[in-house]
């Protein structure tokens, strides 16, 4: 492995160790090198904070002036809650900076890299660019699409059931899938179901057990188009995270009842046939929360929506090896292609075995 290489993984490492404490920004890295020592190095703070390439200067010192910077995600040229991180590093003689990824807000978006390279300052954009890529996905489609990025989780039999005939599904995996799970919840700012899922379960869609907890809940999102849900329950208890209802034609009372509860209210546009809320605003609307990761936890109607909407951006199935039969629910309700050359095609990224179960992470793409 070059020594670029190296110590890029060294951000992108540094970069994920973040990604619970920087939303709406993203998490970034920043390794400073020179003569082939680590002399600084550092990560985004939380929102108000300073950037990761601002914490890697002050941790070098001095030693900054004539060396490499190793960043993960282009630095900012332009005034927000922080100064320019691009006129930081030019003040503090970095020679070199090598970059994994282009920043793709339009705030930024390539004049970063521009203005360093008009005073004179090397820069190399593309080590490691496809694990800066995956790491980032959320900000990504976030600042591209204007939309969160969409993980559907689902646990699930191996014959693709996520509960019985019966309506059971506690608990189809065993422990180590759920902890695991919770690791999503964390990495995420919103955690979303369904109306059936918010009735059937009374889930509580918090994170626990987790070592490394999000300086704040996600937020907890029910889709809700026609006022089903009453607001009672640990899901309408704002004493363990904040709640949304997102609701397209549900009652005046109905509402009041979500807002006396404690919870947000907000009404988008009903889909095409009437009976759900049209999931691309859903999304964009947490988008413009700055929400920009929201965990689906179910259930298999708002998944298969989802899917044939082709808003799903990762799809994590936790897989038990036990059998629930024609009548158990199915994981995905969606209506099928008319052939299997027609079939929506996907790409399995990563499995891991949980004990007796086993995580399998798929991406839209072909097989």
């Amino acid at each position: 492995m070059d020594a670029d290489a190296e110590l890029m993984d060294r951000a992108l490492a540094l970069a994920g160790a973040a990604r619970r404490h920087t939303a709406p920004n993203p998490w970034v890295g920043c390794v400073l090198a020179r003569d082939g020592e680590v002399v600084g190095e550092g990560t985004t703070r939380p929102p108000g904070g300073a950037h990761a390439e601002i914490e890697a200067l002050h941790a070098a010192a001095e030693r900054a002036r004539g060396a490499t910077a190793y960043v993960t995600l282009e630095p900012c040229s332009h005034h927000g809650r922080t100064p320019p991180c691009v006129e930081a590093l030019l003040a503090a003689g970095v020679a070199r900076v090598v970059v994994a990824l282009e920043d793709p807000d339009p705030l930024v978006n390539g004049a970063g890299i521009a203005a360093m390279q008009a005073r004179g300052v090397v820069v190399d954009v593309g080590t490691r660019r496809d694990a800066a890529r995956d790491l980032l996905a959320p900000y990504l489609v976030h600042r591209t699409e204007g939309r969160a990025f969409a993980l559907v989780k689902t646990a699930m039999s191996l014959d693709g059931r996520i509960a019985a005939r019966d309506g059971s599904s506690r608990w189809i995996t065993g422990p180590q899938a759920r902890v695991d799970a919770h690791q999503l919840r964390a990495d995420s700012q919103a955690i979303l179901v369904g109306a059936g899922t918010a009735l059937i379960d009374r889930p509580r869609l918090t994170v626990r057990d987790v070592d490394d907890p999000p300086d704040h809940p996600p937020l907890r999102v029910v889709l809700d188009a026609r006022g089903r849900v009453p607001a009672t329950g640990p899901l309408f208890d704002p004493e363990l995270a904040p709640t949304l209802v997102i609701t397209s034609s549900a009652p005046d009372d109905v509402q009041r009842g979500w807002l006396a509860a404690g919870a947000k209210v907000l009404m988008v546009e009903p889909d095409a046939d009437g009976r759900g809320v049209y999931l691309r605003s859903a999304l964009s609307a947490l988008g413009e929360l700055g929400v920009l990761q929201a965990l689906v936890e179910g259930g298999g109607q708002l998944i298969g929506s989802l899917l044939e909407a082709g808003l799903v951006d990762r799809l994590v199935a936790y897989v038990a090896p036990v059998l629930l039969g024609r009548e158990g629910r199915p994981a995905f309700d969606l209506r099928g292609p008319e052939s299997l050359v027609d079939a929506a095609r996907w790409r399995m990224v990563a499995t891991r075995r949980l004990d007796t179960d086993v995580r399998i992470d798929s991406v839209p793409g072909r097989g």
